[in-house]
């Protein structure tokens, strides 16, 4: 990461999947993944969380394309950790298909340009969960 790199998603518009049922929705939701605060304790409302689902997402438009050098995922800290094993991040300029050619595994280097970032974590049955993601570029 270089001096001239900034976190864009931090200005970003984040979507999912799904979101996790009352009580918890509150807690799960997309934005808190790009909200700055990298609080790992679900429970303090910082993270998403999807419900059990076939290939659960979560995406960030960057409203703009930019070259991005680096993206670090903060995973939950109180529990789970495991369920974001297998997660796979995804860079490009279409929604298409979560679309997004380039395919990289967490607190990845990049040297791709897109407009989108989606995590997608693929396989039946699973929950996606986020506490931070920052997306470093220019």
């Amino acid at each position: 990461m270089s001096a001239c790199d900034k976190n864009l998603a931090l200005l970003g518009k984040a979507t999912q999947s799904n979101l996790v049922e009352n009580p918890w929705s509150a807690y799960g939701l997309p934005y808190n993944a790009i909200d700055g605060n990298h609080n790992s304790y679900f429970p303090d409302a910082s993270c998403t969380h999807t419900t059990a689902q076939s290939n659960p997402w979560w995406r960030v438009d960057l409203l703009y394309k930019y070259k991005i050098t680096s993206i670090t995922i903060t995973n939950r800290g109180d529990c789970c950790a495991e369920r974001l094993n297998g997660a796979e991040i995804r860079v490009g300029n279409s929604l298409y298909n979560n679309g997004n050619s380039n395919t990289r595994y967490c607190n990845s280097r990049f040297n791709v340009s897109g407009r989108y970032v989606t995590v997608i974590l693929p396989g039946q049955g699973r929950i996606l969960t986020l506490c931070e993601v920052e997306v470093y570029g220019f």
